[in-house]
């Protein structure tokens, strides 16, 4: 069955970080919507990808969604500055949808609240940040921890590409 997969991101994304696991989920049938401040906005990646982003944050509902995707690089840290993004991703956590955050995207997770006692990895730079939200963090490809499934880096996109899979279905 289609899923719809909601994905905050705006520029200075890790652009495979985007652009593979949104592959992985069309290639598997699924719908992937971006979400950003305003739709129609052209958003650009640390390397160069570009993505016209399809909603703004204020026309979307959690409920609207099956799954969401938080590609790393700096995007989170600078989607994190406007509270609706976390509160959007909070929505998904607490429904026990799945959530797949790699690299930096923890970050946006972090907002929620929620993290405490959920094992997780993300880049090594935000380790001391997952611990501080009460996250239990791990130095692996992927970690899966209810509905969350976390990566830490660009080399670790097959293990999470296949993980995020399998909660999809």
């Amino acid at each position: 069955m289609s899923k719809k997969i909601a994905t905050l991101v705006t520029d200075l994304f890790e652009d495979v970080e985007f652009t593979e696991p949104a592959e992985a989920f069309r290639d598997a049938g699924h719908e992937v919507i971006t979400i950003e401040k305003e739709a129609g906005k052209t958003v650009t990646g640390k390397k160069g990808e570009t993505i016209t982003i399809d909603k703004g944050i204020s026309e979307v509902n959690p409920a609207d969604f099956d799954a969401l995707l938080i590609p790393g690089g700096f995007s989170p840290d600078l989607l994190r500055v406007d509270d609706r993004f976390g509160q959007f991703a909070k929505t998904f956590i607490q429904e026990g949808k799945p959530v797949f955050a790699i690299c930096h995207g923890p970050q946006v997770l972090i907002d929620t609240d929620l993290l405490k006692g959920v094992d997780m990895t993300g880049f090594k730079s935000i380790r001391v940040d997952l611990r501080n939200a009460g996250a239990n963090y791990k130095d692996e490809e992927v970690v899966v921890s209810q509905n969350i499934v976390t990566s830490r880096e660009p080399k670790d996109i097959p293990a999470f590409n296949l993980e995020s899979l399998k909660l999809l279905n």
